[in-house]
């Protein structure tokens, strides 16, 4: 089984790796601090919620041309731009906190402009992946990335509380000189990551292509649908137990251990991830990341305790890096070269397209319902997407790895 320290071997891989997870820890400072220094300018908390509905309205109104662009531009090139975007971004924030100049407008657009570079980094980084590691090497190299993440969560949340606590704007100065850094990582890789030479079609066919290759294949189909209403039901519940802190006067610093919590979850999974989807079939672990996307959310219906948060947030990332890796492996395993990009975001694009609505969802509730009402109402909806999942054989009925059946035209033209 392909393991870590061979994956250690792969320079450009672990020159993208480092690169991303230095920007993605100055990310997670930034989303952090977003919905407090919203609340404490204005006060409510749908207002808080406008600000990361705006991050995640510019980033997946960006994901599908993005997807397009991947397939047709150098992907190094995309990087670098929308690494650059994001620095010149969190600097204007910045300066405006140090100059007492910081205001709710200029923060949603920041989080928007923001979001907008996130959605273009997202598909050119993941054809790199493709272009610069072997299919063999695919699940580690994507367990990899989702122990980036979760490093992320694990040092965001009380890294930007503590920042947070010295003066608001610190954190997103941490953030613009965190891009700075990925800007000189992806100037370092070797790979060429220029795009596949292809004839020239109308964007409304490249678009559609993606489209057809996801949704002419009942496994991708059910999953799309699954996982869009999840990130929204799931982040809607996670939105009204911190603002529900927030509203209790939780010190930041204490809220700050949730993502804490999600991060040693998310690295401890991870680490378990090569060797559970080398071993279990592909359709059965995605069957119990299902119901492991209920199960721990339900102790946060019965207590808004800072401990509750962390035990439920801990287990629902468990084995989340596990799921994500393996289907994002099969997926880019049998994708065809010249569809990377368009086939990665439109599998995010759909998961992530009413991810804006969350915040919103969860602040209504939040504001008419309570607490209590609104997390239960969202539990349930949780368990009855993990019956959708069980109950479909074309996600049930894909094995292991070693048993995929791959399109010649999927394998990538590795450099030496």
């Amino acid at each position: 089984m392909p393991g870590y320290r061979q994956l250690s071997r792969n320079r450009d891989f672990t020159v993208l790796w480092l690169g991303d997870t230095v920007s993605e820890l100055g990310s997670a400072l930034s989303m952090f601090v977003f919905p407090l220094i919203a609340y404490a300018l204005s006060g409510s908390a749908l207002t808080a919620a406008v600000v990361e509905a705006a991050y995640l309205g510019g980033l997946c109104a960006t994901l599908l041309p993005a997807g397009v662009l991947a397939d047709r531009v150098d992907r190094k090139r995309i990087m670098l731009v929308s690494s650059a975007t994001g620095c010149a971004a969190y600097t204007s924030l910045a300066v405006a906190g140090a100059t007492g100049h910081l205001t709710l407008p200029h923060l949603v657009g920041v989080a928007l402009v923001a979001g907008v570079a996130a959605g273009a980094f997202n598909p050119a980084q993941t054809s790199a992946i493709r272009s610069v590691v072997a299919t063999e090497d695919l699940p580690t190299a994507l367990s990899q990335n989702q122990a980036r993440q979760h490093v992320a969560s694990l040092l965001g949340g009380p890294l930007g509380g503590a920042l947070y606590a010295v003066t608001r704007w610190l954190p997103f100065a941490v953030d613009a000189i965190s891009f700075a850094i990925a800007c000189l990582t992806v100037s370092r890789v070797r790979t060429d990551l220029s795009a596949p030479q292809r004839r020239h079609e109308p964007l409304r066919d490249q678009l559609a292509e993606g489209f057809r290759f996801m949704w002419g294949r009942p496994f991708f189909r059910t999953l799309l649908l699954w996982a869009s209403l999840t990130n929204l039901v799931t982040n809607a519940i996670f939105f009204v137990v911190v603002l529900r802190m927030v509203q209790e006067g939780v010190p930041a610093a204490q809220i700050g251990l949730v993502s804490t919590a999600a991060g040693v979850g998310g690295i401890t999974g991870a680490m378990l991830a090569p060797s559970l989807i080398h071993r279990m079939p592909t359709g059965r672990l995605t069957v119990l990341i299902g119901w492991m996307c209920c199960l721990p959310l339900v102790p946060l219906a019965f207590s808004s305790s800072v401990w509750t948060a962390c035990a439920s947030t801990f287990f629902l990332l468990l084995l989340n890096p596990v799921g994500n890796a393996g289907i994002s492996s099969y997926r880019m395993a049998v994708t065809p070269d010249h569809l990377q990009g368009r086939v990665g975001s439109t599998s995010q694009f759909v998961s992530m397209s009413v991810m804006p609505l969350s915040p919103l969802l969860g602040g209504y509730l939040l504001e008419h319902q309570g607490g209590t009402t609104a997390v239960s109402v969202l539990v349930v909806a949780t368990a009855l997407l993990a019956v959708l999942l069980t109950s479909s054989r074309s996600i049930r009925s894909v094995p292991r790895p070693s048993e995929w059946v791959l399109d010649d035209a999927a394998q990538p033209a590795l450099a030496a």
